[in-house]
């Protein structure tokens, strides 16, 4: 059955009606969920086999007949590893229907339906008994129920029910436990998510941010990252690794609010400002089976480190940055509720602090307005350079500005270099707000006016009868996932030709779309096919994961952090395609083709591509590569934005003789406001 569903286009703003099906949707939930990567994970697959085997033969050990629960299925893997060592039966329960019809024909495949049955159910929804769902109650609890924050899916409420409903007391547990560990540090970069900092307008002019920004409490979901990629030289330990907490599986849990603390000696005087965390799990109560979220540079040797993507480690902000000085003796204190946790730090000069069990929120409405990689782009101090010296050179006295952009401080910027007139457009109340904040803090009230309307909507009424002499953006729009989502300012620009002057500055002036062929040292996993599992034997993961990864992948690209995903440069980055913005939005599509030649020697993954803005003549700053690519085709990415990623069907090896080369076919359609592309190795 065919369905209308109505979507904001990214690019062109405007509301298109997609005609698709159910199965398509769930087609792309698998393909873009992290089942592939989890198959790939062997270090996770092994101990989770170790820990499951080891359990099983406890219960035989005892006389029993082994009964599993297997609590969050997925494919079904870890139910058949149970009935591999020696399982009786198993229970496995998969809420997400496509996922639960995929396992039912894993598991047939494999030969272990008449031993594992997939309830297609949450947890909490099963029933025990002659009518149920489970014939008897389990004496083996199987479970992967964890998110980078450990608790972020709903463990707690699903290991409570089960122990109250599900599983046998006195149950084995794998994982049998879990502990938390963290570590309170200071660093400038990391703070810069979290903190509008002071930008340096000129000699005699800072732009300063409010004081509600400054005492709030920052944003309450966690900041998951790859923190391997923050190197320990972008920050200064204040103090040890602390256990925080554990909890043991095999044990009724609660997931009623709780708070723990470890008390410590500071080693180094700083401020203490962010808290970083990771988790690991025994899989079995000895704790000789442990599966560890530690960076690499925990480790001795980073190599041993196993790369993963569905789990990751965490970032917390502490409500407000303190001083603290070596040696003295503070509380490090964490909080949870049913999902989340958040951090909290008090010295042994505070006599009495009370433990909030409330997780804190927003009070500034920043931290709703601007995400964690917006704050560090506005705190880029190159970044800011650029755009204030582009102003600064196309600014006049008279000049009458209008910004659009979300949340963007250049009109801001503007008003404090001496344009006469500066307009911005806002649509989101809350966007509005925030930036009123601002100008309130810096006594510009009354001299930046925000509209709240759509381009297409203004007038030269609402511009106090004047027409724009500069029209200016970062490009940024919050609802922008993909490089070119961005050419959003282009379709503003054209929709704002009326109110525009016949030689009005358009700042950026013009954009770029650049490629280019890597070859990504761990994210190629997150695609690779997942006919078989890392770690133990099993075969087909089903047709409808595989099709979905081959055929609806591969014509498409991707939002990925680069700089949190190492690669190397197998070409030259290359410009495929340009935006001219001192034009209207053109009614043809843009079409381009070519190739670009693979220099060096490596598995060329897929392509790389972001986009560059050329806000004047002399002055361009990158969504992508902040420097040249190093001989060894090593890259540095821009930290504040996604770039994309094309995945090719089939990886290639490179020579690096350039004989084999990336070929190219782009067309951007105006009316769609999309790019169809299409990449292959052309080889001689």
């Amino acid at each position: 059955m065919k369905t209308f569903c109505g979507r904001a286009n990214a690019t062109t703003g405007a509301l298109d009606w997609v005609e698709e099906s159910e199965e398509y949707d769930y087609h792309q939930e698998i393909a873009r969920s992290s089942y592939a990567d989890m198959l790939h994970d062997r270090d996770r697959n092994v101990k989770y086999y170790q820990g499951i085997k080891a359990a099983v033969q406890r219960v035989k050990d005892r006389g029993e007949k082994v009964v599993v629960l297997d609590i969050g299925t997925g494919t079904g893997l870890l139910s058949m590893m149970a009935v591999t060592a020696g399982a009786d039966y198993c229970y496995a329960v998969e809420v997400f229907k496509p996922m639960a019809d995929t396992a039912v024909t894993i598991v047939k495949k494999n030969g272990f339906a008449d031993k594992i049955k997939i309830i297609n159910k949450h947890s909490t929804e099963v029933t025990v008994g002659p009518d149920g769902d489970m014939l008897s109650r389990a004496n083996v609890l199987v479970t992967e129920l964890f998110d980078t924050e450990l608790i972020g899916e709903g463990a707690l409420p699903s290991y409570e029910h089960a122990h109250m409903h599900l599983v046998q007391r006195g149950c084995e547990a794998v994982p049998h436990r879990a502990t938390v560990y963290s570590q309170l540090v200071e660093s400038e970069r990391l703070w810069s998510w979290t903190q509008l900092q002071p930008i340096e307008v000129d000699d005699d002019n800072r732009l300063m941010p409010p004081p509600a920004m400054g005492c709030c409490a920052g944003a309450p979901s966690v900041c998951d990252i790859q923190l391997s990629q923050v190197t320990p030289q972008s920050f200064t330990a204040l103090g040890p690794l602390c256990t925080m907490f554990t909890v043991d599986f095999s044990q009724p849990v609660s997931s009623a609010s709780q708070s723990y603390s470890s008390k410590f000696q500071v080693l180094a005087s700083g401020r203490a400002q962010v808290v970083l965390s990771w988790w690991d799990i025994d899989m079995d109560p000895e704790g000789s089976i442990v599966c560890s979220m530690a960076p690499s540079w925990s480790y001795a040797d980073p190599k041993d480190c196993p790369w993963r993507d569905h789990w990751m480690q965490s970032v917390y902000f502490l409500p407000a940055e303190m001083g603290v000085r070596e040696g003295e003796e503070v509380s490090l204190t964490v909080s949870h509720d049913d999902y989340s946790l958040w951090y909290g730090l008090s010295s042994s000069q505070q006599v009495s602090v009370e433990i909030s069990l409330d997780r804190p929120m927003c009070t500034c409405q920043a931290h709703l307005v601007w995400t964690r990689a917006r704050f560090g782009e506005l705190n880029d101090r190159h970044r800011n350079e650029s755009y204030i010296n582009a102003l600064r050179s196309v600014l006049k006295p008279d000049s009458v500005c209008l910004g659009v952009s979300d949340g963007s401080l250049l009109p801001v910027i503007a008003s404090i270099l001496g344009a006469q007139k500066v307009f911005t457009i806002e649509n989101s109340g809350m966007s509005r707000q925030v930036i009123a904040q601002v100008l309130e803090c810096n006594s510009l009230k009354g001299k930046l006016r925000l509209l709240g309307m759509r381009p297409e909507q203004v007038t030269t009424a609402d511009l106090e009868g004047q027409q724009v002499s500069v029209l200016m953006g970062e490009p940024y729009f919050g609802t922008s996932l993909l490089p070119w989502h961005s050419l959003f300012f282009w379709y503003c620009r054209t929709a704002l030709a009326q109110v525009l002057q016949p030689n009005a500055t358009i700042l950026p002036s013009s954009a770029t779309l650049y490629m280019m062929g890597v070859e990504f040292r761990d994210l190629w996993r997150i695609r690779a096919p997942c006919g078989s599992c890392e770690g133990f034997d099993v075969t087909s993961m089903d047709d409808m994961v595989q099709q979905s990864l081959d055929f609806r992948e591969s014509r498409e690209a991707e939002p990925h952090p680069l700089w949190e995903y190492p690669c190397r440069a197998l070409t030259e980055p290359c410009p495929v395609m340009t935006f001219d913005f001192k034009q209207c939005v053109p009614q043809q599509p843009i079409c381009s083709k070519g190739s670009v030649p693979l220099l060096r020697k490596g598995c060329c993954h897929g392509v790389a591509l972001w986009m560059d803005f050329q806000l004047t003549s002399d002055v361009n700053l990158s969504m992508g590569l902040m420097e040249p690519v190093s001989q060894e085709g090593a890259c540095e990415w821009s930290p504040h934005r996604k770039q994309g990623v094309y995945f090719l069907k089939s990886p290639w090896e490179s020579s690096g003789d350039g004989r084999a080369a990336v070929s190219y076919d782009l067309t951007f359609d105006p009316s769609l406001g999309d790019i169809k592309m299409d990449f292959s190795i052309a080889s001689p």
